[in-house]
């Protein structure tokens, strides 16, 4: 699993819920549930980093969880 976060909501407009990787630039996948979204998601990220790293892309480190504002 991947340490970039994954923002997973209900899209009424697609009927399913889509899974966003905000810190990747246009990673964005869906699923019937959020496990599926999640998991699509996870899959995007790793062929995201892999295509990246075959091209020389600079690659952004993960950022975490902010804890304070």
């Amino acid at each position: 699993m991947s340490k970039y976060e994954v923002r997973i909501y209900w899209s009424n407009e697609d009927d399913c819920f889509i899974a966003e990787v905000p810190e990747l630039k246009s990673i964005m996948t869906h699923g019937d549930t959020q496990n599926e979204a999640l998991q699509n998601a996870q899959e995007v990220i790793q062929l995201w980093l892999e295509v990246a790293k075959e091209e020389g892309q600079e690659i952004p480190e993960p950022k975490g969880k902010l804890i304070y504002a």
